[in-house]
């Protein structure tokens, strides 16, 4: 099998939202942070790359990088109006346009690094560089609306990524969002589309809170029923996301019949994320991405893009990334999970399963 190809640049890691508690700046009642600081660190993403570089793994890939996308590349999706204002607060040394998605100076040439990673890895597999492929992008895109930035995410990243795809020839294309937080800018970019299927598996209610990633959104106009939202409990651990896949998820995707996958990875819906109450693991990725890689096989000549966006846990995240990685690679490295063990023993009980599955099944799309 032909290497994949994997997206990186160093550059995209020097992006940062400040000084921060977590997701709160420093000031008021909120003290300085003993280290580290707001929660989107570059830590999970370098920490992924260095495990790969010890593993051996990266040997598995075609490393590349790619240019910046230009103002005109961006305004697939984003207006001009503001492009125009990000760049003028990136450049006077940052700030905030909206509470969510605070950034430093410098972060408009780094966001539209970023994009620019996930553009060319798209276009790649697109027009048949690749049959797969791999990007990490910071800062992340799937809460970004043509209009606004939001939840850390600057630029539409896959948003764009897709508008590119469709320009290159590919008609039908499936967004499948795993990251525990609703996709909900990817859902606004394509909500009346009929030829781009968005997929958002995340936990109920847990960002945006409230209604955002309910059951019924499904989609407006000619792009009804192609928006299709899987609210997860929070506790929900490795059976749920695994039958929510086979018995929502897939269905969907066959059903659609896209010409290219994309997947949002998130990885945030590991047991030990601080920013979401899920009980995920290594192998619940590996799962996923085994299951999604054999749904393009079957559907799309193979052609699958996976995106990294979410993750948080910095000690936690770089083992679930490498699980996807070994996957799409077809290669197994000798790097074991110290985790693994313990978060397995931390699954729901039985009663928990079957009351998160019957909730499942009464979703709209499920298949029995």
């Amino acid at each position: 099998m032909a290497k994949p190809a994997f997206y990186f640049d160093e550059k995209t890691l020097w992006f940062t939202a400040g000084l921060s508690a977590l997701v709160q700046p420093v000031g008021g009642w909120v003290q300085p942070p003993a280290s580290g600081g707001h929660a989107d660190s570059p830590d999970p993403k370098r920490r992924l790359k260095s495990l790969m570089d010890v593993s051996g793994l990266t040997q598995a890939f075609d490393v590349k990088t790619a240019a910046p996308l230009t103002d005109a590349e961006l305004q697939r999706i984003h207006p001009k109006s503001y492009l125009e204002a990000f760049k003028a607060m990136s450049d006077a040394g940052g700030g905030a346009l909206h509470p969510t998605a605070p950034f430093s100076g410098g972060s408009y040439e780094i966001a539209a690094l970023s994009a620019g990673l996930v553009s060319r890895a798209v276009l790649d597999v697109a027009e048949g560089a690749y049959q797969r492929a791999y990007a990490i992008s910071r800062p992340s895109g799937h809460h970004c609306l043509p209009d606004t930035p939001m939840g850390f995410c600057m630029f539409a990243n896959v948003a764009i990524a897709v508008r590119a795809a469709q320009e290159a020839g590919i008609g039908r294309i499936a967004v499948l969002d795993w990251d525990v937080h609703h996709g909900n800018g990817t859902e606004a970019c394509f909500y009346d589309d009929p030829n781009v299927l968005t997929i958002s598996m995340h936990q109920e209610a847990c960002f945006p809170p409230g209604s955002s990633g309910a059951v019924e959104a499904a989609g407006e106009g000619a792009g009804i029923g192609a928006n299709v939202n899987v609210p997860i409990w929070p506790g929900a651990g490795h059976a749920a996301y695994l039958y929510a896949f086979e018995r929502i998820v897939a269905p969907s995707i066959t059903e659609f019949a896209p010409e290219m996958i994309i997947v949002v990875n998130g990885l945030d819906a590991n047991g030990v994320d601080p920013l979401a109450r899920m009980l995920a693991h290594s192998e619940t990725f590996r799962a996923l991405t085994k299951s999604v890689m054999a749904l393009s096989e079957v559907l799309c000549d193979g052609r699958l893009v996976i995106v990294q966006e979410g993750g948080y846990a910095e000690s936690y995240v770089p083992f679930c990334a490498l699980a996807v990685l070994e996957e799409l690679s077809a290669t197994r490295t000798q790097v074991e999970d110290p985790f693994l063990d313990l978060l397995i023993e931390q699954q729901p009980s039985t009663e928990a399963i079957t009351a998160q599955i019957a909730a499942l099944a009464r979703h709209p799309r499920h298949v029995p």
